[in-house]
């Protein structure tokens, strides 16, 4: 194989490109020098989810692929699209497949057996509620605000730092030894929302409370804000489902991809307080 056909096939994608999770891989891979092509919307080469006619174009001289699905794998239909996308790029000669899934997540493990049974290497990134959500999701102008009411109740959740997700998933993309690996990612605490918006409150100096609401209340607040309703539908699955208490535990994920323990909700509070966000 000549060189140029050989670099040619080493690009690497990164759909969702500029989500939480997908600009720090790119971020990452970057630093390392790893030929990569962005996947969003509005990159050069645009990608969309919802029009499958974009998918080839950026699918060209791909190798390995981080794949990130929007709004969320915990969509009613999400695996028929995964299942079209996964087809599509290993017949274009893509041999690495990395996945981000959801805990607890009935589709978003239809979607995962799906990368595994694509006929090449495959990791699934199993994540928990991530932390970032309270500064860069829909969370952020509630923390801003004072007052984060959710319908969570005393639940438990072990938030995972999206920095860890970025470094695992790049593990997974650059370095042997992860192949056909399911790695359920968690921070090393468990943690109630309550719980969790006392330390940032704490951190910061502000007032923040946290105020548990009815899943009805919560439905209604998020339509007299205008979210679209595909969106209020996966938050509603998401608070009345997936954070039952059926994801209160801690797995060891972080630890078997890197070899180091997951870093802390309190470092994730710390390290964002600094840039003012």
């Amino acid at each position: 194989m000549s060189n140029s056909i050989k670099n040619a096939k080493e690009l690497t994608l990164v759909l969702g490109s500029t989500g939480k999770t997908g600009r720090r891989v790119v971020e990452r891979l970057k630093m390392r020098g790893v030929p990569t092509r962005i996947g969003s919307r509005t990159a050069e080469l645009p990608f969309d989810w919802e029009n499958p006619s974009t998918w080839a174009p950026v699918l060209q001289n791909v190798a390995e692929v981080y794949i990130t699905f929007y709004p969320d794998l915990a969509v009613p239909g999400a695996s028929a699209t995964i299942q079209s996308f996964v087809e599509q790029a290993v017949q274009n000669g893509v041999r690495r497949l990395v996945l981000l899934s959801g805990r607890g997540e009935e589709e978003a493990q239809r979607c995962e057996r799906i990368v595994q049974d694509a006929g090449v290497e495959w990791t699934i990134l199993r994540a928990s509620w991530f932390a970032q959500n309270f500064s860069e999701g829909f969370m952020r102008d509630l923390v801003l605000g004072g007052v984060v009411p959710l319908p969570a109740g005393d639940v438990r959740e072990p938030f995972v730092d999206a920095e860890d997700i970025a470094d695992v998933a790049v593990a997974a993309l650059t370095e042997p030894g992860h192949a056909n690996q399911l790695y359920e990612l968690t921070g090393p605490r468990l943690l109630t929302f309550s719980e969790a918006v006392g330390e940032i409150a704490a951190v910061t100096g502000r007032e923040i409370t946290y105020a548990p609401i009815s899943q009805d209340s919560f439905t209604s607040a998020l339509g007299e804000k205008k979210v679209p309703d595909d969106l209020v539908a996966l938050l509603s699955n998401l608070f009345s489902y997936v954070l039952d208490g059926r994801n209160a535990h801690l797995n060891d994920g972080v630890q078997r991809a890197l070899g180091r323990e997951p870093r802390d909700f309190t470092d994730y509070v710390r390290t964002t307080a600094v840039t003012g966000v």
